[in-house]
C-alpha cells in the first residue's frame, strides 16, 4: 500500500467534496512530477472497495496506461485490475477497474458494464468544441449509467487556442483541487529547475502561426541548419559534462537526425532518437537505456512529452521554440522529479520559450507572447546566461546586479506617464537591431495591401514597430515615400516584398536612435522621430502638413 503525501490526500478529499456538492465534473490539477497516478489509483480503490463500484482510467498513450495500471494494482492487487488497448495487444473488459487508451474504447462504451467512475488522466487534451473522442465515449458511457461521474486529472488545464479545459458547458466544469510547483519545491517534493539562454539568438518572426503554434515546416526549417545545430549540439555538450540524463527535443524527424548525426560523427558521443515513426521495440530499448542510465543523450520528436516518466533526467534541451504554454510546460515538466544523482535540473532553452512564456511555476496562459507594454515574465543574466524570474534584482547564479529600470508601476517619484489619454511621455532609446518583414494584416482578403513591419529592438526581447505602407494609396503611400526618401537614394518600391529585399540587403541606412511617444491608453507608440549616424530627422519636419494620424486597429495602426 502507498501512503499518500498530504497534498495528494487533500486532492483525493476535495474531490470528493467537490461531488457531494456538485452534479458538474471537477479536475484535479497537479504539476508534473507530483504523483497524479497515485491519486487516481487511491480514487480508484475507493470506488472499488469502499463503494462497489467500477472505475475506468482513460489515457493517450500506451506509457500512461501501463503506469496507472501498475500505480492502482499497488493498491487493489493484480486481479483487480484489467488494461484495455490495441497498442499493449490488451483487451481486458470485467475487471472492476481497466486502464484503456482512448482510441481503442471510445465506440465501445455499450460493451462493457456499467462504469461508476471515469478519470481522465491527461485531460487537457480533451476538445473543449465538436465530438472527439472523449465526447463520444462519455456520452454512450452515460446511456449504459446515467450516474456516472468524470474526473479530470492534468498539470496544464488549459489548450492552446481555445484557453481553459473547465466550463459549464465543457466535458469538464470547475477546478476542484490545484497545488503550484512553487509549493512542491518548498516542500521537497519536486526537483528545483534551473535554466540557461542559447549563446545562438533564433529569431521567430518571420514563422506563421496556425491553431496557436507555429507552424511545423516552417519551423523545422528554421531550426535545422547545419550552423544551427552543430552549434547547438556544441553548446550541449558543454553545459551537460557534469550531467548524467539529457533529454532533446527537437523541431522535426529530420532535425532530430541531424541533432543525432552530429553528437556522433562530430563527437563521437552516442545520442538515441525516438519520434512516432520510431517501431515500438526500438523506442522501448531507447527508453530503458536512458533510464538505466545507459544512454546519457536522447533526442525526441513529440513522443516524450505526456505520460515520460523518467526520474533521472537532470538536463532539458528544447531545440524548438513554441507558441503553445502547455507544450512548453510538458517539456520542462520532464525534469520535475526527484532523484537520488541530482540536486536541480538545467533547462537550455535554444528557442526562446521562457521569455515567451515566463517562468514554469507562472506560465502566461492566456497571452503568451512577451510584448514590450506587458511586465517581462523573465530576463536572462547578461554574464551567464541564466533565465530567471523578471523581479530578481541580482542573478543568484552568478550575483550580476542588474541596473535599476528605468520605469517602474511604483516610483519614488512621481511619473512621467501621462494620466489622461491625451497626455503622453516622449523617451529616446538606442536602437540595438533593426528587422523587417512582410506584414499581412490578420483577417484580411487575399487582394489586401500589404505592409513592411520595421522592428527596432531598443533591449533585450523589447521592441518598437512601425508599418510602413508602399502598397496603399493616399497618406499612407505618402509617409511611405517621406519614410523611404530618408534611408535610400533608390525609387520608393511599389510593393512590400521588394521594400523587405532591399532593406535585409543593407539598402536602408538605419537610425542609431529613435524617439518615442507613449500616449496613455492608445495600444501603440509612435515613432516621432529618427537619429541617423550623420543626421537627426524628427516625425515633424516631414510630416507637419498632414492631418495626425490615429490608431483605429487593434493589430496594425492604419
Amino acid at each position: 500500500m502507498i501512503e499518500l503525501r498530504p497534498y495528494q490526500k487533500q486532492a483525493v478529499d476535495a474531490c470528493y467534496d467537490y461531488m457531494r456538492k456538485s452534479t458538474g465534473n471537477g479536475c484535479i490539477v497537479l504539476p508534473t512530477g507530483s504523483g497524479k497516478s497515485v491519486v487516481l489509483a487511491q480514487m480508484c480503490s475507493d470506488a472499488v472497495s469502499l463503494w462497489d463500484g467500477r472505475a475506468l482510467v482513460l489515457a493517450h498513450v500506451q506509457e500512461l496506461i501501463e503506469q496507472n495500471a501498475g500505480k492502482i494494482k499497488h493498491f487493489l492487487g493484480d486481479n483487480f485490475v484489467g488494461i484495455y488497448s490495441a497498442g499493449l495487444k490488451q483487451k481486458d473488459m470485467h475487471q472492476p477497474v481497466i486502464a484503456a487508451s482512448i482510441q481503442s474504447i471510445y465506440k465501445k462504451a455499450f460493451e462493457f458494464e456499467p462504469f461508476d467512475l471515469v478519470i481522465i488522466d491527461e485531460s487537457h487534451l480533451i476538445a473543449t468544441s465538436g465530438e472527439g473522442m472523449y465526447l463520444s465515449f462519455l456520452r454512450d458511457a452515460k446511456i449504459v449509467n446515467p450516474n456516472i461521474r468524470v474526473v479530470g486529472c492534468t498539470a496544464t488545464p488549459y489548450r492552446t487556442g481555445t484557453g481553459m479545459i473547465c466550463g459549464p458547458d465543457n466535458i469538464l466544469n470547475e477546478i476542484c483541487y490545484e497545488v503550484g510547483i512553487k509549493e512542491l519545491i518548498r516542500d521537497g517534493y519536486l526537483c528545483p529547475l534551473r535554466s540557461k539562454a542559447s549563446k545562438t539568438r533564433i529569431d521567430t518572426t518571420g514563422l506563421h502561426v496556425r491553431g496557436g503554434e507555429f507552424i511545423a515546416n516552417e519551423l523545422e526549417d528554421l531550426m535545422d541548419t547545419d550552423t544551427r545545430v552543430k552549434a547547438a549540439c556544441a553548446e550541449i555538450l558543454e553545459y551537460t559534462q557534469d550531467r548524467h540524463a539529457v533529454l532533446i527535443f527537437a523541431a522535426g524527424v529530420d532535425h532530430g537526425k541531424h541533432i543525432q548525426k552530429i553528437f556522433q560523427e562530430n563527437h563521437n558521443v552516442e545520442c538515441g532518437f525516438v519520434s512516432g515513426d520510431s517501431p515500438d521495440g526500438w523506442r522501448k530499448k531507447m527508453i530503458d537505456d536512458f533510464r538505466s542510465g545507459k544512454l546519457k543523450y536522447l533526442c525526441n520528436v513529440n513522443v516524450l512529452t505526456t505520460g515520460f516518466d523518467a526520474p533521472n533526467i537532470d538536463c532539458i534541451a528544447m531545440l524548438r521554440p513554441t507558441m503553445s504554454p502547455g507544450l512548453f510546460y510538458q517539456m520542462t515538466g520532464r525534469g520535475f522529479r526527484l532523484h537520488e544523482n541530482k540536486t536541480d535540473c538545467l533547462v537550455l532553452d535554444f528557442g526562446g520559450n521562457i521569455l515567451r512564456h515566463g517562468p514554469v511555476d507562472c506560465l502566461r496562459v492566456s497571452d503568451a507572447v512577451v510584448k514590450r507594454n506587458g511586465d517581462a515574465p523573465a530576463k536572462e543574466c547578461p554574464e551567464c546566461c541564466e533565465i530567471i524570474h523578471a523581479a530578481y534584482a541580482r542573478c543568484p547564479s552568478c550575483g550580476y546586479e542588474f541596473p535599476p529600470p528605468e520605469k517602474t508601476k511604483h516610483d519614488s517619484t512621481a511619473s512621467s506617464e501621462g494620466i489622461l489619454s491625451d497626455q503622453a511621455s516622449v523617451n529616446e532609446y538606442e536602437v540595438q537591431e533593426v528587422l523587417y518583414n512582410v506584414h499581412t494584416k490578420k483577417g484580411a482578403k487575399t487582394e489586401s495591401p500589404r505592409t513592411m513591419r520595421v522592428q527596432y529592438k531598443i533591449g533585450f526581447a523589447s521592441y518598437i514597430s512601425e508599418w510602413i505602407c508602399f502598397e496603399h494609396t493616399g497618406f499612407a503611400r505618402q509617409k511611405a515615400e517621406i519614410w523611404w526618401k530618408q534611408r535610400s537614394d533608390s525609387p520608393v518600391p511599389d510593393d512590400s516584398e521588394m521594400a523587405v529585399f532591399f532593406a535585409t540587403n543593407g539598402r536602408l541606412k538605419e537610425p542609431v536612435k529613435i524617439t518615442v511617444k507613449s500616449i496613455s491608453g492608445q495600444k501603440f507608440d509612435q515613432i516621432t522621430g529618427y537619429q541617423f549616424e550623420d543626421t537627426e530627422v524628427s516625425d515633424w519636419q516631414f510630416n507637419k502638413s498632414l492631418p495626425e494620424f490615429v490608431p483605429v486597429d487593434d493589430e496594425i495602426p492604419f
